[in-house]
């Protein structure tokens, strides 16, 4: 856990887990609003905006790893090698929850929802349900955890990740089997807007 996450929720019987991780150049505080949204639609759980580990070589915000130079070809190494600090960070929040994965969400934005993706990938899901905003795999889709829900959300008009990511993904996510949604929204760009907090709120599990 960084210092700057900010632990948005903490009822004293939290019966759920739900882990917020911004984008690159970002901080937690970004996703405070989208955090506040979700503590409204469960009051019962454990709301948490996690702080991106390593300053942004952007020149502000944070980062789970770089982007200077990122390509379609050296993605896949450098998210590789950020996944075992995602991981650890996600059972450290467990463990002060008192929860499980089978009680955790982890709601990301951009990268924080390549990293969400991409966690479940490989070894044991770290959660039950990952909610993917202006996101995408750094590589196709290998596997669908049973027990893991997707909800891949997107804007139409995103000029950063192209919103024909989530598409492809839900469909490989289905076509392994999984229980996965993708909604692109009109007239939005990479982003949030509320639609995207109503949405989020809805697909809590």
């Amino acid at each position: 856990m960084t210092d700057g996450s900010i632990v948005v929720a903490r009822p004293d019987k939290a019966t759920g887990l739900v882990l917020l991780f911004h984008g690159v150049g970002a901080s937690a505080a970004n996703l405070v609003p989208l955090a506040e949204w979700i503590v409204k639609a469960r009051p019962d759980a454990m709301v948490v905006s996690v702080e991106g580990p390593h300053p942004s070589g952007a020149g502000a915000g944070r980062e789970w790893f770089s982007v200077a130079g990122v390509t379609e070809h050296n993605r896949p190494e450098r998210v590789g090698q950020a996944l075992a600090l995602f991981r650890d960070t996600i059972a450290r929040w467990q463990h002060a929850s008192g929860l499980g994965p089978d009680s955790t969400t982890l709601v990301g934005f951009s990268q924080g929802a390549i990293m969400a993706l991409e966690a479940t990938q490989s070894g044991d899901p770290p959660a039950m349900c990952v909610v993917a905003l202006a996101g995408r795999f750094a590589r196709p889709v290998r596997r669908a955890p049973t027990a893991v829900r997707f909800h891949l959300i997107h804007g139409a008009d995103d000029p950063v990740i192209r919103p024909g990511f989530s598409l492809e993904a839900a469909s490989a996510l289905q076509q392994f089997g999984a229980e996965a949604t993708v909604d692109v929204l009109p007239s939005l760009g990479h982003g949030i807007d509320m639609r995207v907090a109503k949405l989020v709120a809805g697909y809590l599990p």
